[in-house]
């Protein structure tokens, strides 16, 4: 199973609408963080789990979800996370 699908299986939990996952590792080659394998990746994500949260709280839903991932596969990770009302 590749990281992005294993992102998208753990994900799975916060019911996403709607799920990007863009893999930059490439741009980070010979950064201190890649010579550990982790990759760099953007993430969008619609949830209606985060309705009414604040962003911190949104990154703290999607860390979580990740857990282990982002302790080796996932090096850097940016975040867009909306609920379904958001435009």
């Amino acid at each position: 199973m590749s990281v992005i699908d294993a992102m998208r299986a753990a994900l799975a939990v916060l019911e996403p609408g709607a799920v990007e996952i863009i893999d930059d590792s490439a741009k980070h080659a010979g950064h201190a963080g890649a010579k550990s394998g982790g990759g760099h990746y953007r993430l969008s994500i619609v949830s209606p789990r985060f309705a009414g949260c604040r962003t911190m709280e949104r990154h703290r839903l999607v860390y979580h979800a990740l857990g282990p991932l982002m302790k080796r596969e996932i090096h850097a990770l940016s975040i867009t996370a909306k609920s379904p009302d958001e435009p």
